[in-house]
């Protein structure tokens, strides 16, 4: 038995560092004024200014302005806002079309589908069996009614990047503007939104050892955006509401204690783990092999049920997800599994493994060892493993041919 857990669901949310909440506490206890304007009373001077701090370290790893961040309440609010906010601002103007991909995560599918609703139409752009857009059926998709462009960065479950520097260039050339989901590459992979081209990105820190509910927007300057809600003046007047002051400190010390060392460490613990795990008969890898987060893992084990086996590693000491209806609160199977062309079989069968920072190198062969197991167990007793034989047999039978 295990000394401790060994939790690998940090693309869901990370634990705590414990940097990041020294960095915070001083704004809970002592500097917990709201950040007033210069000509306030100096605790409120103080709360503007490591607010002010914040944002531009945050900036700074973007290649932006600082004025260009607006803080949010996650990648929910992040990606409502620049999708729902851009499309309404240009609806007259421009035209009430917007294009994505089925395999956007659910703020951007959902913010689309609620514009579809209000009779806004919809593009979703394909994705080969790896994921990766079809940069001519994007480039084909849009057009001059076109407002907005949203594609992710990388893919929340099979970890997929995309190549954001062609995606951009295919936007520039249409005239339209792009909005990237950043929620789970920034910081770990490199994001020059200027550089690049991008017009907003997501951005949010519970998947970097940050603290939950809050994020960032980064929006280039002169974007037209509709405000997303209604109150006071605040975030450059467009997102009203008291500054949390200590969240958005705590993001940006996050931000600061990725390192490309870091990243590495993860990347290869990563690839250990896809190669012990590919040992297993009848498992597949999704999501392309190469372009691909760091952090992520996920395969499918065909012949077993994702929750099945989630359940039984937490037994032993594992934290995973899974992509399986029956840990859905909408009862279907992976939305990003079905989008790259997989069967249900396959979404059903999917397990996703992300490392964080408190992760060790001895979790990957002990997290492997557990799957070879309690797979081999499964389908040992699953009238599924009857066809896992036989397909085993067959297979035999045809190489002594």
């Amino acid at each position: 038995m295990l000394e401790r857990f060994v939790y690998l669901d940090n693309a869901a949310a990370t634990r705590l560092d414990e940097r990041v909440l020294e960095a915070m506490k001083p704004y809970f206890f002592d500097i917990y004024a709201v950040a007033t304007s210069q000509f306030g009373y100096s605790l409120g001077i103080d709360a503007r200014d490591a607010l002010e701090q914040a944002r531009a370290t945050i900036a700074r790893r973007l290649g932006a302005k600082a004025e260009e961040v607006i803080f949010t309440s996650g990648s929910t609010e992040s990606s409502n806002m620049a999708i729902k906010g851009v499309a309404l601002a240009l609806a007259e103007k421009k035209g009430r079309h917007i294009v994505t991909t089925p395999i956007e995560d659910f703020p951007v599918l959902h913010s689309a589908r609620s514009l579809e609703r209000q009779g806004f139409a919809v593009t979703y752009v394909r994705v080969d069996e790896s994921g990766r857009v079809d940069l001519e059926h994007l480039r084909q998709a849009i057009t001059p009614q076109t407002a907005l462009v949203s594609i992710q960065a990388a893919n929340q479950e099979i970890g997929t990047t995309q190549d954001l520097t062609a995606v951009a260039a295919i936007c520039r050339e249409r005239g339209v503007l792009l909005h990237v989901d950043a929620t789970h590459s920034f910081p770990r992979l490199p994001l020059d939104v200027h550089q690049i081209g991008v017009d907003l990105a997501t951005l949010s820190a519970h998947t970097i050892h940050g603290p939950r509910g809050v994020g960032a927007l980064y929006i280039r300057a002169g974007t037209p955006i509709r405000k997303f809600m209604d109150g006071g003046f605040q975030e450059f007047d467009l997102r009203p509401g008291v500054e949390d002051i200590a969240g958005a400190v705590g993001f940006a010390k996050a931000v600061e204690l990725i390192t490309p060392e870091e990243t590495e460490r993860l990347r290869a613990m990563r690839d250990r783990l896809i190669g012990r795990l590919l040992q297993v008969p009848y498992t597949r890898l999704n999501g392309h092999p190469e372009a691909r987060l760091p952090q992520n893992a996920n395969l499918s084990f065909r012949f077993v049920e994702g929750e099945s086996l989630l359940l039984h590693l937490d037994m032993r000491g594992f934290a995973v997800s899974t992509g399986s209806a029956c840990f859905s609160r909408s009862l279907e199977a992976s939305h990003v599994i079905l989008g790259i062309g997989g069967d249900h079989e396959r979404a059903h069968g999917s397990v996703r493994f992300t490392f964080g920072r408190f992760n060790q190198e001895s979790d990957v062969d002990a997290v492997a060892e557990a799957v070879a197991e309690v797979v081999s167990d499964l389908r040992r007793i699953s009238p599924l493993g009857k066809d896992a034989e036989r397909e085993q047999l067959v297979s035999e039978a045809n190489r002594r041919l």
